[in-house]
């Protein structure tokens, strides 16, 4: 049986070509009645209106492009992925997703085809910095590039980001006024080649303790353990090698910071008796184990970023392009002021 095409669907609804056609990409301008007798036909004919020749009418793709430094299935990736779905959903858009844009070869390949293929309205950036050079390439063919949690707002059209520097000072100067002394930073190193917001959260905590050493008795130190699904096991055999072990640990983020709650308890130490810990995300389980962390909500930021992108899309002038977020301490059960026991 040939498939069914526009002509078929006017005639099975009584209506003219453009009226089935403005049924479909421009509904507002169709009575509702009109509307549903040309969704009726459509539906009886098993008929799909084409994205592509939409595409050729409107000269947009209704596509945007997400770019990821690693893969989706993180809690805070996952959770920008559905934010922006949130809004550009409703708005007729597909997202392709781009993961592991984080190496030299990768990105060099995704900003040279993207030109050519012209196929993408937007392009999200997650997590890191471009270059001038990728920036480029996305202006030969006026495409916006907004960023998410990016490091800095330099060659991005629109950004939305957490603190992160700001929030890990916050955590660790939280940690000294509860009197802590000996107070250690675990962290994943960071990548080659690539600038990724949550370095600065390293930056953050070294700021608060240097600010606090003319006025505490403090000792502390930066644990940096390779990337890659064994972080948190690399951090708790670092942390079980130190000569002496801290009384308060900050970790860089609540996938760290949870499954060290869970195993050190194996290994006689037990929060908060015998040390503070505090993450960084909220993200989930950390209520469940009673995780003292900082809130961020990458949903709002992932809707955010996609309401920015819709108005540069259309040309529309943004009131507030470049917004910077303040991530919140939350305070549950992993913190308790410092006794010395010495």
């Amino acid at each position: 049986m040939a498939k069914a095409g526009i002509r078929d669907v006017a005639k099975v609804a009584g209506v003219s070509i453009s009226t089935v056609s403005r049924a479909f990409t421009r509904p507002e301008l169709v009575s509702e009645r009109t509307r549903r007798k040309v969704l009726s036909a459509a539906d009886k004919l098993d008929f799909n209106i084409s994205r592509s020749a939409t595409s050729l009418k409107t000269g947009q793709a209704y596509r945007v492009a997400l770019l990821m430094n690693e893969e989706i299935t993180s809690w805070f990736n996952t959770e920008v992925f559905a934010g922006i779905n949130d809004v550009l959903h409703d708005a007729g858009y597909d997202i392709s997703l781009f993961q592991h844009i984080d190496t030299a070869e990768n990105r060099k390949e995704f900003f040279t085809a993207l030109p050519i293929r012209r196929n993408v309205d937007a392009v999200f950036v997650n997590s890191f910095a471009v270059d001038p050079y990728e920036v480029e390439q996305l202006k030969r063919i006026r495409v916006p590039i907004i960023g998410i949690n990016t490091p800095s707002t330099s060659n991005f059209d629109a950004s939305v980001s957490i603190n992160d520097e700001e929030g890990m000072f916050m955590a660790a100067q939280h940690l000294i006024n509860l009197g802590h002394r000996h107070i250690v930073y675990t962290c994943s190193e960071p990548a080659e080649g690539i600038t990724s917001s949550i370095d600065d959260r390293g930056r953050g905590f070294i700021r608060a303790c240097k600010a606090a050493e003319h006025n505490h008795d403090l000792q502390w130190q930066v644990l940096s353990v390779p990337r890659g699904r064994t972080f948190a096991d690399s951090a708790l055999a670092a942390l079980l090698a130190l000569d002496e072990f801290p009384d308060a640990i900050c970790c860089q983020m609540d996938m760290m910071a949870i499954p060290l709650v869970l195993k050190l308890e194996h290994y006689g130490h037990f929060t908060p008796k015998d040390y503070s810990i505090i993450g960084f995300d909220d993200s989930p389980y950390a209520d469940t184990i009673n995780l003292t962390t900082m809130r961020q909500d990458p949903r709002d930021m992932g809707r955010n970023a996609a309401m920015k992108a819709l108005k540069l899309i259309a040309d529309e002038p943004l009131d507030n392009p470049h917004e910077t977020i303040q991530p919140q301490l939350v305070l549950r059960g992993s913190d308790a002021v410092f006794k010395n026991k010495k």
